[in-house]
C-alpha cells in the first residue's frame, strides 16, 4: 500500500512538471516579435545566462548589419604549462551599417579579449584578440568567449583549443 502511495506521488509530481514545461514552451514559441525571439535564441545557447540578456540587447538596439570571420575556432595546439598565448579572430563587416562590438565575454578568467572599439564601416575589417594563461590547466582544454555584436543571431561564439604540457 505504501509503495503504490509513493507511485502515485511521483506519477502526479511528473505529470505537473511536464505540463508546466509545456506551457513554457508554447509560450516561447507563440512570441511574434523577431528581437525577442533573438533574445531567446541567445538565452538558449549554452554559455548564455540570462544576465547576459542586457548585452544582446544593447547589442541589438543598433541598426542590425551582418559579420563574417577568418575562423571562429582555433587551435594553439600543444603549449607548455604557464604559456601565455593569443590568438587574433579577424571580423569583416559584411553588411550595410556599422558594425558594433560592444562586448566580449570569455569563459573564464584564464582568457582575456581586446577588440576593435570603434565602429567597423561596411567592407573594412576589424579585429578580436583572445589572450589564453594556460598556468592553471593540464591536458586538452576548450574555451569560449561570446562576441556581442549588432548582429540577428548575437551573441556569436568565438572558441579556441590546446593541449597544456606539463
Amino acid at each position: 500500500m505504501k509503495s503504490i502511495k509513493i507511485l502515485a506521488v511521483a506519477a502526479l509530481c511528473t505529470l505537473a512538471f511536464s505540463c508546466n514545461k509545456k506551457e513554457e514552451t508554447s509560450s516561447v514559441k507563440s512570441s511574434d516579435s523577431a528581437q525577442a525571439s533573438t533574445v531567446v535564441d541567445a538565452l538558449s545557447q549554452e554559455s548564455v545566462n540570462p544576465d547576459d540578456a542586457a548585452l544582446v540587447k544593447e547589442a541589438q538596439s543598433k541598426p542590425l548589419t551582418t559579420i563574417a570571420f577568418s575562423e571562429t575556432d582555433h587551435n594553439f595546439g600543444d603549449i607548455k604549462k604557464g604559456e601565455k598565448v593569443e590568438h587574433i579572430y579577424e571580423v569583416t563587416n559584411t553588411g550595410t551599417n556599422p558594425l558594433i562590438i560592444s562586448n566580449v565575454k570569455p569563459g573564464c578568467g584564464c582568457t582575456v579579449p581586446d577588440f576593435t572599439k570603434e565602429p567597423i564601416l561596411p567592407g573594412q575589417k576589424g579585429k578580436i584578440t583572445l589572450h589564453f594563461d594556460s598556468t592553471n590547466f593540464d591536458g586538452a582544454v576548450n574555451k569560449v568567449a561570446d562576441v556581442f555584436v549588432n548582429v540577428e543571431k548575437a551573441p556569436v561564439r568565438l572558441t579556441f583549443s590546446a593541449n597544456i604540457l606539463p
